[in-house]
This record gives structure tokens, sequence and C-alpha cells, in this order.
């Protein structure tokens, strides 16, 4: 979605643009409660997407924000071949000061209100824990504790998905899909690039670790040893594949023209600051792109698995069936002469059409 003005459109301007169906507004002056619930498209089932607690400037940067992501999830599931619909969650706030067990309850309540339109999960600034107080008030969340029979943390199933994905990429430009002697930057080693990290130095690929925070940076950089480098000098390297794994937008015009890599493939939402701009861009610079929504679908794939019931094994190979929707993007995108982004949409935009005629057809 190209960026919306912020300061000119409306709400309903801003869905209208976006193709969004309902946006909630949440506030709870007791607990201070500010959040934003954003549901996009509810075809293929009810709209799933975790909810992230930051500290925006503003509440139109949170809108936008909403917006964007649960768009995002839409296509996530779409293309994953989910039966799920897109959705996101804001909450407006520091996740370290001013979040609070009535908070998340509260927010639960307001959950329960929509019926199982929306089910959330967690994401930025939220946890299982908090999964589990929301669930208190409401069976539509996922995500919470496995001692509570849910699916618990889904960053391994996500990094696997992401590690496929990456696997994929290798494939179509190599021949094969051995990531021996590829190296590797990845950029945010939360628990998602932690588990990445492990699962590329498992076969033998030159690690770069970017972060934020120092002392992660460090543990993580001295337990797979890897390669530590600095956030602002991470571009300047002569890499294979840049994988970013902290917040969005890091593939931009400034970064693009810096870029030494053959491939970009990460579990960071929204990494294209402009998907038609930068999506063409990279095309005609010879980048290959692993759309976001496509390869960090794990995290989705294992909340849909506890909805279903499915056990680890089976969620695992989900995650693997990353693999092959991957080489189908790219393969559309070779024959088609399109940025890989443009081909995932028109896979997922595919999908959705189609079961929106079979529905209308009872």
């Amino acid at each position: 979605m190209s960026k919306i003005s912020l300061e000119e459109n409306s709400v309903f301007n801003q869905m209208s643009q976006s193709g969004h169906q309902n946006v909630v507004f949440c506030r709870d002056e007791e607990t201070g409660l500010k959040a934003i619930i954003a549901i996009h498209d509810t075809t293929l089932g009810p709209a799933l997407g975790g909810t992230r607690m930051w500290a925006y400037k503003s509440e139109a940067e949170a809108l936008y924000d909403v917006l964007r992501l649960s768009r995002g999830m839409t296509y996530k599931a779409a293309i994953s071949g989910l039966n799920l619909g897109g959705g996101k969650a804001v909450i407006i706030g520091d996740s370290r000061t001013e979040k609070s067990e009535a908070m998340m309850r509260r927010y639960g309540k307001f959950i329960n209100n929509l019926n199982g339109m929306y089910i959330t999960a967690e994401d930025v600034g939220t946890s299982p824990k908090d999964m589990e107080y929301i669930r208190m008030e409401t069976k539509h969340v996922t995500g919470v504790p496995e001692s509570l029979g849910g699916s618990g943390d889904p960053s391994p199933v996500t990094a696997k998905g992401v590690f496929m994905g990456i696997k994929a990429c290798v494939k179509e430009l190599y021949g094969n899909d051995s990531l021996a002697g590829k190296s590797v930057a990845v950029q945010g080693i939360g628990h998602v690039g932690e588990n990445l990290v492990h699962l590329l130095r498992e076969e033998n690929a030159k690690v770069y670790v970017s972060d934020i925070d120092e002392e992660r940076l460090s543990r993580v950089a001295k337990k797979y040893g890897a390669e530590a480098v600095a956030t602002h000098s991470i571009f300047d390297l002569d890499m294979d594949i840049y994988a970013p794994c902290a917040l969005g937008a890091t593939v931009n015009t400034e970064t693009i023209q810096k870029m030494n890599c053959a491939i970009i493939a990460g579990a960071a939402n929204n990494q294209l600051a402009d998907e038609q701009v930068h999506g063409r861009m990279l095309l005609e610079k010879g980048i290959l792109y692993a759309p976001d929504y496509l390869i960090n679908a794990g995290g989705l794939i294992n909340c849909y698995s506890e909805i279903a019931g499915f056990n680890k094994k089976r969620t695992m190979q989900l995650a693997e069936n990353i693999y092959e929707a991957t080489r189908n993007v790219l393969q559309k995108s070779k024959a088609e002469n399109i940025p890989t982004i443009e081909a995932a949409n028109k896979i997922a935009e595919k999908r959705i059409e189609d079961i929106k005629k079979i529905k209308a057809s009872f």
C-alpha cells in the first residue's frame, strides 16, 4: 500500500483506499487503554492478526500502521492457503511501563464484542502472558501459553518459514538451495531473528548480526559464531542475502542504492517502504526479493494450527510449504517480468476472488 497522507485523508478515505471493512477505536480511561482494531477482509475466514503495543508519535501514525499491517495479514493468509482473513490491532503506549493486566483484560472485552470477526495474537510489545489475560475475557485469541493448551511462542515456526523462503531464493539463483558458504546479514535478532541465525549456522552459512540492543548482539554473536556489525554499517557489507528481521521500511530508495546483495529475505513486516516503487527498483537492480508476508507467515500458521488443533509436527510441515509457495512467486515474477511483490499480490488476490465467486454462487 502506497503511503497515505495522514494529514489530509479522513479515516473513511483511508479505509476506502486500502479496502478495509471495519476499523474499531477502543478507549478506556480507567486503564489508559487506547487501541485501534482494523479488519481488512474476511472473505476467507475470520480476521486473525496480532496486537502490537507501541509508543506511536501520534494517533494518525498508529492508524496508518494498523491499516497497513492488517492489509498485509489478508495477503499473508491468502497466499499461505489458510482459511483466514486479515486483521491487526495496535495499542498506543509504552509496553514496558504502561501495560497492565487490567488494560489487557479490558482490551479483551472489546475483542469479545466483535463476536469472532477478529482473533488476536501476540506481536511487538505483547507476549503469551498478555494473551492469557485477554483470554480471561474472550475466546477469540491465539498464542496463549502451551500450559493452557495453546501453541505458545510462534517464533520458531516463523523463523522456519523465513529459512525456507531463503532457501527457495538461493535455489532460484544458484540452482541448488545449499546455504553453505553463503553470507547472510540478519538485521534484528529478537526471538525470530535468533532462531533464524541458529538455522542458518546449522547449514554453515556465514552470518552477520545487527541489533540496537548491544547486550543481545554480543550474546547472540558469541553463542552462534556470528559476526556482530553496527546497525548503521549493515549496508556496507558485501553479502549474498540481507535478512531484515526488525521493523519495516528498511528497503527504501536510499538503502537500495547502497545494497550489495543478491537476495532480500527476512521476517520483518512491510520491508518495502513503497511496494510499487521499491519492488520495481529491486527488479531493475537485479536483487531477488522474497515478499515478506509470504515467507514470514509461520507465525500466522502457528496461530491457525492452534485454532485447527494441529500438532507441532503438522505446524512445521505447513511452514515448510513456504518453500514451494516462494518458488511459485519467483517463477511468476520471472515469467511475467514483474516485481516479486506484484506476483505474490496477484496470487493472493486470485484466491480471494475465486472464493468470493464460490460464496456468491450459493
